[in-house]
């Protein structure tokens, strides 16, 4: 008899080569359809949303950040096609990323950077880099291919924000609304 495996130790293992980046052999090629990786993810954002949330008129930044709208009309995200949502979570995680780099940036730079901020934005890259690498492996793709007599997807609707505390709570509520939604469509399709 062999030794019994270790789901949780196995979890943890591969939740800490994603995190740096590094692919993850023999992992479950659909890892992101387990909710307790997705939920992982949420928590830290939901994490450095609540640390924030006591600064929220804190240090603002030099400039506005534009990151996507995360308010989900449901009607209208059911009736989109899965691939339409792929696109609309790609260009939302790639905004995301955009405002997070230009945040370390402006801590870099900073004359006296709060570790604890510095902390929370450099999870919230790693965790959307392994997002990005376990979104690859769904099949998700980046940009919706469409017959050419059809209409163009409508852009993304986005705003602006100017503090840590709005950038992270769009943060956590992009991925437990959009990211969470689409995977879970995804997933069901896959499943099938």
């Amino acid at each position: 008899m062999g030794v019994p495996e270790r789901p949780t130790l196995r979890l943890s293992v591969t939740f800490l080569l994603l995190s740096l980046g590094l692919p993850v052999l023999g992992a479950p090629p659909r890892l992101i359809c387990d909710s307790r990786v997705l939920e992982r993810y949420i928590l830290e954002a939901k994490e450095a949303e609540n640390t924030t949330m006591g600064c929220a008129e804190g240090p603002r930044f030099s400039e506005n950040f534009t990151v996507p709208d995360t308010k989900v009309n449901f009607y209208a995200w059911k009736t989109m096609e899965v691939e339409e949502q792929a696109v609309e979570v790609w260009q939302g995680l790639s905004l995301l990323f955009e405002a997070i780099l230009r945040a370390q940036a402006l801590l870099a730079n900073s004359s006296q950077p709060s570790e604890m901020l510095q902390l929370h934005v450099d999870k919230a890259i790693s965790g959307l880099r392994s997002l990005t690498s376990l979104l690859r492996v769904l099949g998700a793709q980046k940009e919706a291919i469409s017959p050419p007599d059809s209409t163009p997807p409508a852009p993304l609707r986005t705003f602006t924000v100017d503090t840590f505390c709005k950038l992270f709570r769009i943060y956590s509520n992009f991925l437990r609304g959009k990211l969470k939604l689409y995977t879970g469509e995804a997933c069901r399709r896959g499943d099938r």
